[in-house]
């Protein structure tokens, strides 16, 4: 019997080295299922494995976070990925990333799976 998408999910998002992300756009692909990004983002919510499935790892298709991470609330997020060396956007690390907040610097620190 295969696996579900869960997880699927949670296999590759455990594969994402320290350092880098990958968005949930190429977790749903990874997995077989191109279109199914917000699913990506309900089974990561779901995280039946904080701290070891790495769901902070996993960003928007333009680098921006989630506005209310679940596991630590907001800001938690970027402060995981800063302490594993992953890069934001200049305007970021400077407070000017505008409304949309933070931004990684997916040319840098996009997982090439």
């Amino acid at each position: 019997m295969g696996q579900t998408f869960n997880t699927q999910v949670y296999d590759i998002v455990r594969r994402i080295p320290a350092g880098c992300v990958a968005t949930y756009g190429q977790v749903a692909a990874l997995a077989g299922r191109p279109r199914n990004a917000r699913m990506v983002g309900y089974a990561l919510h779901s995280n039946p494995e904080p701290g070891v499935i790495p769901c902070h790892r996993v960003v928007f298709r333009d680098g921006s976070l989630a506005p209310g991470f679940a596991f630590g609330g907001p800001g938690r997020q970027r402060v995981l990925l800063e302490s594993e060396g992953v890069a934001f956007t200049e305007a970021s690390q400077q407070g000017n990333a505008g409304a949309d907040g933070p931004r990684v610097d997916l040319s840098r620190c996009q997982w090439q799976a």
